[in-house]
């Protein structure tokens, strides 16, 4: 791989035209306590030739005083550079690096293993498409590695990658990678979500063996290098054609326009379209779009106009015309007629408790989804995981870092899309009503009423099997086919 100083020197224009072009790669590297994170994070910085000559003997320089490697570099203080977290030899607080190779650009979140900033690492992963998921070789899985696997799957990133670090420390024993492995493997059926691909790759973080070219020490080891890896993975995502715009704002600049502004959450939208507002459920047609590359909308006479274009898409923040004056306000959805999803104010969700103050149902909260803030009530609370056995517990209460799913109701209502189909509409944050901190997030599985009809089929479901056995093991001469 050319270097990219390389690069610059020969044609830096050329250079800059490539980078402009390149995938961009978001991930994040969790895991538990001491597993190698920011050293990894650090020595990918290195080997992709991303830290300045200053940099690197200003890290040569604190190795002396704060490093944990002995007389080599310690490559986690390009990472860690709190004070606390050097004084320490953790990471607290996420943070974000970057480097690009000849194929991606790499945005790397650097998340905590420390249980107690288990919000952190969820913040990390919310946006992340691949999730490296660190494994002390000598250790093995522990319940800080299952609650990230956990929390990774349930946010819906696709590919994990189990790096198992510190091989240098057990020798490169393939026997002790395989142990690893069915470890790890065993706890997949547990997971949020079945349609992940993972990959297992042994690695030396620190010493920088099958980073970027596989090691001689492993030579067993026979697949990609975690660069290599990194830069191949599926990151595409299934394309979302149902149109979504929260409306941030209204613009009313003059008494000549009125717009309706906000991000395209996803799909697109065309002069001419049909479109419903939600909940009010008013209809109109879409008269213009006005082009993202206005800075303003100055007051301007009856004659002057303003540059349209003909069609948007996700993620283009714009600005919408209606042949209709209809009201609309900020925390309405506009979606296309052809495409509108349920509206309602109870919903089934997945949440994650980021606070020490703990979560107690039918206590009011502030419920920020897209741009509406809502009041909500989390009126049971249906399980949490145990994320050391995954077992569902009954419980009508959160404490910090506690996963559970829960019937949220709204003091009105939203359209309502699910987290699987919709990152950005189907996510929510909760805000405690006194102190405005946020004090959880949360996933949006369905609204209330489908997942009483869900539940509904699935009992109706489960009779017929019954009667259906009974009939086949008790009137075996009937030789009837299923009822």
């Amino acid at each position: 791989m050319a270097h990219q100083s390389d690069l610059i020197a020969q044609d830096i224009e050329q250079y800059l035209h490539e980078h402009e072009n390149k995938e961009i790669c978001r991930f994040i590297t969790c895991g538990s306590v001491d597993d190698g994170k920011s050293t990894l994070i650090g020595r990918l910085l290195y080997d992709s030739k991303m830290i300045f000559e200053d940099q690197l003997a200003a890290i040569e320089k604190d190795s002396k005083k704060s490093g944990t490697t002995g007389d080599k570099i310690d490559l986690a203080l390009l990472v860690d550079g709190l004070a606390s977290e050097r004084e320490q030899g953790i990471t607290i607080d996420v943070a974000y690096r970057f480097f690009s190779t000849e194929k991606r650009k790499f945005i790397i979140a650097d998340t905590p293993g420390h249980e107690q900033y288990t919000r952190n690492m969820a913040t990390g992963a919310s946006t992340a498409d691949i999730a490296i998921i660190l494994i002390d070789a000598r250790t093995g899985v522990l319940t800080q590695t299952k609650r990230h696997s956990y929390i990774a799957s349930l946010l819906g990133i696709k590919n994990l990658v189990i790096a198992i670090n510190k091989m240098d420390l057990v020798d490169f024993s393939q026997e002790r990678f395989e142990e690893i492995k069915e470890e790890y493997e065993a706890i997949i059926p547990n997971l949020a979500h079945d349609d992940i691909n993972f990959s297992y790759i042994p690695i030396s973080a620190l010493d920088g063996d099958n980073i970027l070219k596989n090691s001689p020490k492993s030579p067993w080891y026979i697949d990609k290098p975690l660069m290599e890896l990194l830069d191949s993975l599926d990151i595409s995502k299934a394309a979302n054609d149902t149109f979504r715009l929260p409306v941030q704002y209204v613009n009313r600049p003059h008494l000549n326009f009125r717009g309706f502004c906000g991000t395209i959450a996803s799909g697109s939208i065309k002069v001419g379209d049909a479109i419903t507002v939600l909940p009010s459920r008013k209809t109109s047609i879409v008269k213009s779009i006005v082009s993202n590359e206005i800075k303003d909308l100055r007051p301007m006479g009856k004659d002057e106009t303003i540059e349209t274009i003909e069609r948007a898409f996700a993620p283009m923040a714009t600005t919408l015309t209606l042949e209709d004056e209809i009201d609309i306000s900020r925390g309405d959805m506009i979606v296309k007629s052809d495409s509108i999803p349920e509206v309602s104010n109870k919903f089934s969700v997945m949440t994650v408790w980021m606070s020490e103050a703990p979560l107690h149902i039918n206590q009011n909260y502030i419920i920020k989804r897209a741009t509406s803030v809502i009041n909500g009530i989390f009126k049971s609370i249906e399980f949490k995981k145990d994320v050391n056995t995954f077992e569902e517990i009954k419980t009508d209460s959160l404490e910090l870092n506690d996963i559970a799913q829960c019937t949220l109701h709204l003091d009105r209502e939203i359209a309502v899309d699910s987290y699987h189909n919709n990152r950005y509409t189907g996510s929510f944050i909760i805000i405690d009503k006194y102190t405005n901190t946020t004090v959880g997030a949360g996933m949006i599985i369905e609204s209330f009423e489908s997942a009483q009809e869900h539940e509904l089929n699935k009992e109706y479901t489960d009779a017929e099997k019954a009667l259906n056995k009974y009939v086949r093991e008790n009137f075996p001469e009937w030789d009837c086919k299923e009822i």
